[in-house]
């Protein structure tokens, strides 16, 4: 079996303590050599500082790193000042989303959609920056259709996006059919899917429910028996997650991007059980 690119995601730590469990998370991790690692970017823009101080220490450890920005309470100064300190410092990837309107926030900010920060960050700084934005496969929760939701991505993409990563999802079809609809839109940049190793089911479900990421009834029903058996629970998900990489990556997925919560050990299990060491 030919083994994709992989990558890993992380939010940004609070305090000392959490920045250097991040560092030890990181270089578990690196062992199974990916191909970057991502740092959030908190809803509003919340966690600004913290996102460039870890994608910098993540490059002056040696790895590449890609920057989440996000539109909401953004201005274009702010952002163009972010993507030159990012470029000064070698940075070549960003992830370019939307993001979350957080509680008591009036305004979105000086860029509505995804695809005007693209087209913003492609105006600025050129080629320079690999550009990722997020894709849906069980369609954004706020779309008015899944029509209009893949409309959304189409415009994202046009708008010079290099490739794409999705929200996770448990059912490959829902993947595959996605991306078979955005070839069908003339869409040709790789879709990597995303992945979510199952840890605890209370925090998953609350996360799932956010988002808008289904859990089959069956997972979630199994998951719901074992109650406080976290261990069987952690189990059932590595099985889980294990064969879903193994159709996504039979079905000819172009990559795995890891969502860690800031931990190491659930991916590098699953990515063991795949003949990634």
């Amino acid at each position: 079996m030919n083994k994709p690119a992989i990558s890993f995601e992380f939010f940004p730590p609070q305090t000392p303590e959490g920045m250097e469990k991040l560092t030890a998370t990181r270089q578990r991790l690196a062992t199974l050599h990916p191909e970057f690692f991502s740092v959030t970017f908190g809803a509003g823009g919340s966690t600004q500082e913290r996102t460039l101080e870890t994608v910098l220490q993540i490059k002056r450890e040696g790895y590449a790193a890609a920057p989440h920005l996000s539109c909401v309470g953004s201005t274009r100064d702010n952002v163009r000042a972010l993507l030159h300190a990012y470029k000064d410092a070698g940075i070549g990837r960003i992830v370019a989303l939307r993001g979350d309107l957080p509680s008591g926030m009036g305004s979105i900010g000086e860029f509505q959609y995804a695809n005007e920060l693209v087209a913003f960050i492609r105006a600025e700084t050129g080629e320079h920056f690999h550009i990722e934005v997020a894709a849906y496969p069980e369609f954004h929760p706020q779309a008015r259709s899944a029509h209009d939701d893949l409309l959304n991505f189409k415009r994202k993409m046009n708008a010079g996006a290099d490739s794409a990563i999705t929200q996770y999802f448990y059912n490959a079809d829902a993947y595959f059919r996605f991306v078979d609809e955005a070839r069908k839109l003339g869409v040709s940049q790789p879709i990597v899917p995303g992945i979510m190793p199952i840890v605890r089911f209370s925090q998953l479900a609350r996360f799932s429910d956010t988002c808008g990421a289904e859990i089959p009834r069956w997972m979630r029903k199994t998951m719901e028996g074992y109650g406080d058996d976290v261990e069987s629970v952690q189990r059932f998900g590595q099985d889980v997650v294990t064969q879903l990489c193994e159709k996504l990556i039979a079905g000819g997925a172009p990559g795995l991007h890891f969502y860690t919560l800031n931990q190491s050990h659930a991916s590098t299990e699953i990515l063991n059980c795949l003949g990634y060491r």
